[in-house]
């Protein structure tokens, strides 16, 4: 399996790189282990991820690598000097498997020196290639170089390619060459492209890669053959360096029924030697080379994963063996002790003996070793009692007893059970109870042993339960190990506060004062667009993207992008339940007034706002999938704008508001007429979004009010607001706001405004039980209230 770059690899992947990160700022550095390393290169809408591997390779990568939590001492350095620079260039050194990246310019210039080869280094160093810091401190013996910190790089030892068109030259290699190497090794030398390029031009003039130098030294024609051989090899390296082609990875597997593939190498060429083997084509070398790599670590992180699975499984089958052995030691105890204990009852008449006889021996103050005597004269002189007594152990007033079952069965033709019949058991007596108080010690010890056996069962339980427990959390978090995924690009404004509204609206808020300053600038550009803000000091400044131009944005869309406001402001601290307000895009400027000035974040707001009702500080989160381009079409049309059946309800009554008419019925509760409706020429008149125009509907009521009172404070606010020449500031709450002495019109804020009285007295319609309706609607949600502004609903 291929696992480094060739020459030709690092310069096809060098040319790819060159066109793709030249101008990017490295963001940052990462350490994947201690020889890989990630930059993170960006500009403005444009991201790459650059990755090398000290003595293997360096590509452009997509995929979402495991990075460690905390870098190490070369990653560090290299965040000291390489961050926020810009890539001013990328280049190999000759035709070494060398790669030169450098981070700024002139004097402030920084070199990453990338070597792929044998063991592989790299190095960091200044504009004049003096060497600030390095994996590996080494020296190399044929050059005398040594490669340590304040030493200088030695750029000028890199070989340059030396391209052979002379037929002299090719002759007198073939006379100082080892006449025994093979003809593919000999053109190895010659090109130092790697040797899968010199196998592919080597079959393409029919010359055999085994054929010995010294069977073609005086074969003209064999070595007009190998120059042929050498110029396609130039040409083809040249041609692939300056436009590379897609990429190709040579898989193991040659039957292509199979799914499952084993990648085997990468190439940027399609080369002839590969035409029998499975073949996978991708768009560049780059995405080759990445998906090569990171289906090998993929493979990799497979068998950790398997390893700590079946370590974890070893451990509670070790576990459950363990309890398994303990009950059967405990069953096992309790067999021997109760057939002790009946040998002693099945032998009581010996054992007695054995213990009076012996007792009798201490009782005349015989000595120790005088008793042992005697027990062996007895045995030798075939006494019975004594032939049982295996050893005396006065010291602890004990002895050993040989004694045998005396009921068991013995038939003389039958082996097995004649074995059985003769068989011993060897038993510890003690001397100072009798025989049936030795049983009863026995039968002691296997009640014991039976209880023990019982808590240990019931313990085992337990413990399976927490080793089964622990095995598998550990099998979840082994399952949970991050695997080599391709990271998903970023959309422009995931960097904000957003959401999709239920009519299908992107809204985005800022996080801060800047991002504030760029949705305005940037962002706030659509002739449809709508600003949004919280009617507090410091909140977030939110925008709704229409991109349907000339249409306007529903109502539903505006009141959840004023929620995301509100809850985005100190309302949310505070616990404060207010309301925003939203205006068009040309309402707002960044133009201060004369002698003033407005900090990052801070806004204009020129003409009329547009009040909102207040909102619940209440938010949510969503999960939203994205689906691939073949299923785009399935699911077209899926997250278009419901309509409820309240807002069919509030179009087909805005038929009345225009005609001036609010009515509201109160259905079963009462059967008579109401009184006649009243023309509200205000609300016909107006017709503009004002904060006032306020009529909550439920199905099933009616009413029918007077518009004298709604007219009188309608008259009164306009009074209040000259919409031409109202302008208000409002910032992030990072900036103090206008002097008194400014010569705008202020606008009144929330709390100076009074409110109409929206309250419908109905004490003259009969029947009517305000109490009781007041029960039965005091769980008004938000669908079920329509809360109508000049005659849109929100």
């Amino acid at each position: 399996m291929k696992s480094k770059f060739s020459t030709l690899d690092i310069a096809v992947a060098v040319a790819e790189i060159r066109e793709l990160v030249i101008g990017l700022r490295a963001v940052n550095i990462y350490d994947i282990n201690n020889k890989t390393y990630l930059i993170k290169l960006a500009k403005p809408d444009n991201k790459r991820m650059l990755l090398f591997e000290s003595g293997a390779r360096i590509h452009l990568t997509d995929f979402d690598w495991p990075k460690n939590q905390m870098p190490n001492n070369f990653a560090m350095k290299l965040r000291k000097h390489l961050r926020t620079r810009r890539c001013a260039d990328v280049k190999q050194l000759g035709i070494d498997r060398i790669v030169d990246l450098q981070f700024g310019t002139e004097e402030r210039a920084f070199h990453i020196i990338v070597e792929l080869y044998d063991r592989g280094n790299v190095i960091l160093t200044d504009h004049e290639y003096t060497i600030m810091n390095l994996l590996r401190t080494r020296t190399d013996k044929d050059e005398d170089v040594r490669f340590a910190v304040r030493e200088t790089y030695p750029v000028s030892l890199c070989r340059i390619a030396n391209p052979i068109n002379d037929l002299t030259f090719l002759n007198d290699s073939l006379t100082n060459a080892t006449q025994t190497d093979s003809v593919s090794r000999f053109i190895n030398q010659l090109l130092p492209y790697g040797s899968a390029l010199v196998s592919h031009c080597l079959r393409v003039f029919d010359v055999k890669e085994n054929m010995k130098i010294a069977e073609i030294s005086h074969s003209e024609n064999v070595i007009n053959q190998l120059l042929q051989v050498i110029n396609l090899g130039n040409q083809l390296f040249n041609n692939l360096c300056d436009s590379a082609e897609k990429g190709y990875i040579i898989c193991k597997n040659l039957d292509k029924s199979l799914n499952d593939e084993l990648y085997d190498e990468f190439h940027p060429h399609c080369f002839t030697q590969f035409d029998s083997r499975i073949i996978k084509e991708f768009d560049s070398f780059n995405v080759a080379v990445d998906t090569f790599y990171s289906s090998l670590e993929g493979q990799k992180i497979d068998l950790r994963v398997v390893q700590q699975e079946k370590s974890a499984m070893k451990k509670l089958d070790n576990v459950k063996k363990d309890h398994e052995r303990r009950l059967g030691d405990l069953e096992k105890s309790q067999n021997v002790d109760k057939s002790k204990a009946d040998l002693i009852l099945y032998n009581v008449d010996i054992v007695d003996r054995v213990i009076l006889v012996v007792n009798s021996f201490i009782a005349h103050r015989l000595s120790w070793k005088e008793i042992e005597a005697m027990v062996n004269e007895a045995k030798e002189s075939g006494d019975l009692v004594a032939s049982h007594i295996v050893k005396l152990n006065l010291q602890h007033n004990k002895m050993i007893l040989r004694l045998q079952d005396p009921y068991q069965e013995s038939d003389s033709d039958d082996d097995d059970s004649s074995k059985r019949g003769s068989k011993t058991v060897n038993l510890e007596i003690d001397l100072g109870v009798s025989a049936y108080c030795n049983a009863t010690r026995f039968y002691d010890h296997k009640k014991f042993a039976a209880k023990k056996q019982e808590r240990t069962i019931a313990a085992s339980e337990k413990a399976l339960k927490a080793a089964q427990k622990k095995t598998n959390a550990k099998l979840r978090d082994v399952n949970t190990i991050a695997n080599i995924q391709k990271a998903r690009k970023a959309y422009w404004w995931e960097k904000f506060y957003w959401f999709i509204s239920s009519e299908n609206y992107l809204v985005i808020g800022g996080r801060d004062s800047q991002q504030n300053e760029l949705i305005v600038k940037r962002y706030l550009r659509g002739p449809s667009d709508i600003y949004v803000h919280a009617d507090l000091h410091g909140a977030s400044s939110v925008v709704i993207k229409n991109p349907h131009s000339g249409q306007s944005v529903p109502p539903r869309t505006i009141e959840e992008a004023g929620s995301m406001a509100v809850c985005l402001s100190a309302a949310w601290s505070a616990r404060v339940v207010t309301s925003g307000w939203w205006v068009n895009h040309n309402q707002v400027s960044k133009t201060a007034p004369t002698g003033e000035y407005l900090t990052t974040g801070a806004f204009m707001i020129r003409g009329k706002k547009n009040y909102l009702p207040p909102t619940q500080l209440v938010m949510g989160f969503g999960f939203m999938f994205k689906l691939e381009e073949t299923c785009v079409v399935k699911h077209q049309g899926e997250r278009k704008a419901a309509v409820s059946v309240s807002e069919v309800d509030t179009e087909r009554d805005n038929d009345s508001i225009e005609t001036g008419e609010i009515e509201l019925d109160v259905g079963d509760d009462s059967d008579e007429e109401l009184a006649e409706p009243v023309e509200l020429d205000t609300v016909a008149k107006t017709n503009e979004l004002t904060k006032d125009e306020v009529v909550v509907e439920k199905p099933g009521i009616e009413v029918k009010a007077e518009d004298s009172d709604i007219s009188e404070e309608l008259n009164e606010e306009n009074d209040l607001i000259n919409v031409d020449e109202n302008v208000e500031e409002f910032d992030d709450g990072e900036h103090e706001p206008l002097s008194d002495d400014d010569d705008i019109d202020e606008v009144e804020t929330l709390e100076d405004i009074e409110f109409p009285d929206t309250n419908i007295d109905l004490p003259h319609i009969k029947g009517f039980n305000a109490k009781k309706i007041d029960e039965e609607h005091v769980g008004f949600s938000k669908e079920d209230c329509l809360i109508s502004l000049g005659g849109d609903t929100v």
